[in-house]
């Protein structure tokens, strides 16, 4: 097909050579169907991937696409609905949102090149989900109660200020020793049922979603039996502590833990 690029999902693993049927229905970014390639016969690792227009993954369009929180968020969702597709029947290694490839003889390659590496990762991976943790900070604005009316007055307005700020500041240390005791109590929780842990950075801006400071922004890899009381041991670290508020995630494929994939010189990035 002319005038487009290849979009590469996941590797997979095609152990019985049913999945490309399993598939055959599935849609993806752009609306185009999802195909199979093989580094050739006999071998069960795959690329999920479909073509998509050159005119928007082409460098100088994909650049500016970026730019574009809607296309992006529309690309992310169908990119995830063709991961999520392949993780509830193998396992995948997730590829980076937005790798393409000239077309499929440059995927074939990479995965030619790339199989061994591929082959024991998903081995690895077999059985494992991803779940993410992230911690938020709530300082706690000035109150402005009867006490704290009680403890300026008589100040002039110059000292009852310095008072208040010395009281804020006193509360956010406060707050911020509670979220570093928090954190401490979910990791080890967390790490009793987890193989593998990933240190994200906290998000921030729009990214940040929700009231307070993003402080730990953490991803697990877990095995799928101990799924549900990874989630619920997690949860109960942070219970009681004020000013804290934990939000967990997944499962999930496990993308924080996938090999990273660069596009092959002559590839599109």
């Amino acid at each position: 097909m002319t005038g487009t690029l290849t979009y590469t999902y996941a590797v997979a693993r095609d152990a019985d050579g049913t999945l490309a049927e399993a598939l055959s229905e599935l849609s993806g970014v752009s609306d185009a169907p999802v195909h199979l390639v093989r580094a050739g016969e006999g071998r069960d690792v795959v690329v999920a991937v479909s073509p998509v227009p050159e005119r928007d993954f082409q460098e100088a369009a994909l650049r500016v696409h970026l730019e574009d929180l809607e296309w992006l968020e529309s690309v992310a969702r169908s990119h995830h609905h063709v991961i999520e597709a392949l993780a509830a029947r193998t396992t995948v290694l997730p590829l980076r949102l937005a790798t393409v490839y000239l077309d499929d003889e440059r995927v074939r390659v990479m995965l030619r090149s790339r199989h061994e590496a591929f082959d024991r990762r998903l081995t690895d991976l077999a059985a494992q989900v991803e779940w993410g943790i992230k911690l938020y900070v709530e300082t706690a604005a000035a109150s402005g109660s009867p006490a704290d009316a009680d403890a300026v007055s008589g100040l002039s307005p110059g000292r009852a200020y310095l008072k208040q700020r010395r009281a804020q500041r006193h509360a956010r240390e406060e707050t911020y020793q509670d979220a570093e005791r928090a954190a401490e109590r979910v990791q080890a929780a967390a790490r009793a049922h987890a193989v593998d842990r990933v240190q994200h950075r906290p998000q921030q801006g729009e990214l940040a979603r929700g009231p307070g400071e993003n402080v730990v922004n953490d991803a697990y890899l877990v095995p799928l039996r101990q799924a549900e009381e990874f989630r619920a041991d997690v949860v109960r670290a942070a219970d009681g502590i004020p000013g804290v508020r934990i939000e967990v995630t997944g499962p999930w494929p496990p993308y924080s833990f996938a090999a990273e994939v660069e596009p092959l010189k002559g590839a599109a990035p």
